[in-house]
């Protein structure tokens, strides 16, 4: 995922979120509905959640340390399961919060039209922003699935912004039809149920963001298919005999840690081992240009015969 294609989707989100939670709030104040004052937390939330986001990719270019020698790429992964720590406790817990209160006593909304207004304006607006989203993504996904996009990105802002504007394009229609149904009927009870399934959905989301990018916070390797190509690139180098093993993690989305124990000829000089570990080291990067960080370690191949055993 490039870096502009990135910002591009949290800023477009970030601004529509911001409008349409000062909109919600106003038809919070004139319908006193539950499902909009769920949706303006949610709202609030998303809009803080794209900041935390903007704040991730600016620290995570920061110069390496020697208290952090490997740089700070990983920032982008804390940010995002801050946000999806947010988004939990923030959206989906005030709103089913929200929603039980207004269940145990129900009133019927006010000034429905200024409801269904916003809630209007508000899918067109979270639209807009979900398009630039699936643009942005669609430069980058290739022919993975949506969801093996989500699950596999090793960069969490997209992904993030995605599942973001899903859900509040379906949590929007839910307040819609809630309200809605709470006019028709006379009944608040509608009203509360629609807050409850929107604390619900961005409960689920919050879920499926936290796992994802606490597999990322541990440490995930380039993959099957990525580890194969990098064997084949070292074993290319007619010096190196074979791969012993093999061992990928990401430090951040566009860099890649590489380390493998190369079997060697016991007969090559350690100038020519040195060559080829250059010239290996090269094809890795030819081929996979996240893998900025490589080591190699030459060894004999202990199961060549004639191969010193001791080594």
């Amino acid at each position: 995922m490039s870096a502009e294609g990135g910002t591009k989707a949290i800023v477009a989100a970030l601004a529509a979120n911001l409008g349409i939670a000062v909109a919600k709030f106003v038809a919070y104040v004139f319908t006193s509905s539950s499902s909009m004052l769920a949706e303006s937390i949610h709202s609030v939330a998303d809009s803080g959640n794209q900041a935390l986001l903007l704040v991730g990719k600016k620290r995570s270019t920061r110069a390496r340390t020697a208290d952090h020698p490997f740089g700070y790429g990983r920032e982008r992964y804390f940010y995002a399961f801050i946000v999806a720590l947010v988004l939990f406790t923030v959206g989906a817990v005030f709103s089913i919060y929200e929603g039980v209160h207004k269940l145990q006593d129900p009133h019927p909304v006010e000034s429905p039209q200024w409801a269904f207004g916003v809630l209007i304006i508000a899918i067109i607006l979270e639209s807009f922003s979900f398009r630039t989203a699936i643009v942005e993504s669609n430069a980058v996904r290739g022919d993975r699935s949506w969801w093996e996009f989500i699950r596999r990105s090793k960069a969490p802002e997209l992904p993030v912004v995605l599942l973001e504007d899903l859900g509040a394009l379906v949590g929007l229609i839910l307040a819609l039809l809630g309200v809605g149904l709470a006019v028709i009927t006379g009944d608040g009870m509608w009203d509360a149920l629609g807050t409850i399934s929107i604390g619900v959905l961005l409960a689920v989301i919050a879920v499926i963001l936290a796992v994802e990018t606490k597999s990322l916070l541990l440490g995930e390797g380039a993959g099957e298919a990525t580890d194969k190509e990098i064997i084949a690139a070292l074993e290319s180098v007619p010096e190196v005999d074979r791969v012993i093993h093999l061992r990928t993690q990401y430090l951040g989305p566009e860099e890649l840690l590489v380390a493998a124990k190369i079997a060697v000829g016991g007969e090559d000089t350690a100038v020519e081992i040195a060559r080829a570990i250059d010239a290996a080291e090269g094809k890795v990067r030819d081929l996979v240009p996240v893998a900025r960080l490589i080591y190699l370690e030459p060894d004999l191949d202990k199961h060549k015969p004639g191969a010193d055993a001791g080594a």
